[in-house]
């Protein structure tokens, strides 16, 4: 087992607790020791939900282990159904308690209890979070959907699949996909499994179709109901406007409708921006992507498609998805990076030098570090991109979101550049207090030094030209030219090296 300082995605009964947190009346009863409570910070200091996760733990401790341990679970599972009577309940055991083998769905069936009790084999050692997510649903979903009544189905309606608790924006999302889908006249029987009941998991097969927002959590699902009830589901997920149109026409398809009454009213200033004058620098950016499958593929099509960058380097943590990644990668002419180590993905961000990067949290750190503009597009996420204001990525308005979120990383060395051209202006030296508190502002106490020479090899003259650079390439420029100095065995960077490092970057 290797230890790692990040992960991107949490043991498989974390992505249980994502599906039993989401929905109403259902409870986790979960074989765990006392330190795997962890999880419910997941939920309430990241997401901010205002109650705790609908979780039991056995909590056994070291002690316990000479014991009964089977007995614990038993009694956690009677005392859980006997304070929350929730309507069904899931049962499982954590990485740790997996050792036991005490069998929690064969524990929790021997006590009989008056409600549905689904047993989850969440395999810890060799599946991960979002595996865990989508077995979870798909197990509640063949557990409780009823049979089909062909005569009550409604052509024009659909479900919603694949939302949950700890999800990136997923409730923002929710909202924009709901009001598009009125808008063409199709009506939502259900949406699972967030805020969904298991009533609401019986009445799935009701509608005509789904609408798999998330394939990471739903497509596991939404292929078994293909199946067993003959309802069709969405491949296209409406992340930018060429996608939100092409969801548009396939849910239309599925609906027998006619799509240009959305497609008319479907607003979007992503495609103005791309192509106004102030946006034109921002033709031929070089982009990395990572992230789970879903984003980091939408995250590649926008990039190339709606905003002209050029997209260097693409990759999953999703290893179940990595074949559409990989496809994707090759139609760019790159080889896609699948992997789930944070130290390889900042090893290639560090190798292909992009001008933007675009992933989770962790590039975010690591984008920090190497110096580079960054953008959150996929989980895992910190408590800010949680925003309390309504920010989707899905549909047109969430087009308008991403556009803001991409470009001004990029807007801000834009600016700093600025300010470097005018630092001798009155309003703008180094001397020159904030100019939005007035002239009765106190002056700054102490001013820039002089750029001494710098260390590693570069000439005073030369660190000096390389200030004039832009901020947000300054870093790029830096780099190439000690990488261009090493090859050719210079020890001392000097303004020569650097226009010649220039001039062999730029062939």
């Amino acid at each position: 087992m290797q230890l790692t300082l990040w992960t991107y995605e949490g043991p498989p009964h974390v992505g249980a607790m994502r599906i039993a947190t989401a929905m109403k009346g259902l409870h986790y009863v979960l074989h765990a020791p006392q330190g795997d409570t962890y999880a419910d910070l997941l939920f309430t200091m990241i997401e901010r939900r205002n109650a705790r996760p609908p979780v039991t733990y056995t909590t056994f401790q070291a002690r316990d282990l000479g014991g009964d341990t089977a007995e614990l679970f038993k009694t956690a599972a009677a005392d859980a159904y006997a304070r929350f009577q929730p309507q069904a309940m899931i049962v499982g055991a954590s990485c740790t308690a997996e050792l036991i083998q005490d069998d929690p769905g064969g524990l929790a069936k021997a006590l009989a209890l008056p409600i549905p009790v689904i047993p989850l084999e969440l395999p810890s050692y060799q599946k991960k979070e979002n595996w865990g997510a989508s077995e979870t649903f798909y197990q509640i979903v063949r557990n409780l959907a009823e049979p089909r009544r062909e005569a009550e189905v409604n052509p024009r309606s659909c479900n919603i699949l694949g939302p949950t608790a700890l999800g990136f924006r997923h409730r923002d999302d929710l909202a924009e996909i709901t009001r598009l889908l009125a808008a063409l006249g199709i009506t939502v029987n259900v949406v699972a499994p967030l805020d969904a009941t298991p009533d609401d998991i019986r009445r799935i097969p009701e509608a005509a179709f789904n609408v798999v927002l998330y394939p990471e959590t739903a497509e596991t699902a939404g292929r078994w109901l293909e199946r067993t009830f003959k309802q069709p589901m969405t491949t296209v997920v409406p992340i930018g406007v060429s996608a939100t149109r092409d969801f548009i026409a396939q849910v239309a398809q599925l609906a027998g409708l006619d799509p240009q009454v959305a497609l008319a009213a479907g607003e979007s200033r992503l495609p103005w921006y791309s192509r106004s004058v102030d946006s034109t620098y921002l033709t031929g950016k070089r982009v990395f992507i990572f992230g789970d499958a879903t984003h980091a593929l939408a995250a590649a099509r926008i990039a190339k498609e709606e905003l002209g960058f050029e997209v260097v380097g693409l990759g999953t943590y999703s290893r179940e998805f990595a074949r559409p990644v990989r496809e994707a990668a090759t139609k760019l002419g790159l080889e896609a990076l699948i992997t789930d180590d944070y130290l390889e993905v900042e090893a290639k961000v560090a190798e292909l030098q992009p001008e933007l990067v675009l992933g989770t949290q962790m590039e975010r750190h690591i984008a920090k570090k190497l110096g580079f503009p960054c953008a959150v597009i996929s989980a895992p996420v910190h408590v800010q991109d949680f925003p309390a204001r309504y920010s989707p990525q899905m549909g047109f308005e969430g087009a308008n979101v991403i556009f803001d979120s991409w470009v001004h990383p990029l807007m801000m060395g834009l600016e700093e550049h600025l300010l470097h051209m005018f630092r001798n202006d009155f309003e703008f030296n180094d001397k020159a207090a904030a100019s939005h508190l007035g002239h009765g502002a106190s002056k700054p106490a102490t001013t820039v030094a002089a750029v001494a020479p710098a260390a590693g090899g570069w000439a005073s003259e030369a660190e000096r030209e390389l200030q004039k650079i832009p901020f947000f390439v300054r870093g790029k420029a830096r780099r190439n030219t000690e990488r261009f100095a090493a090859e050719r065995g210079i020890t001392l960077i000097t303004i020569e090296t650097l226009y010649d490092a220039k001039a062999h970057y730029s062939r």
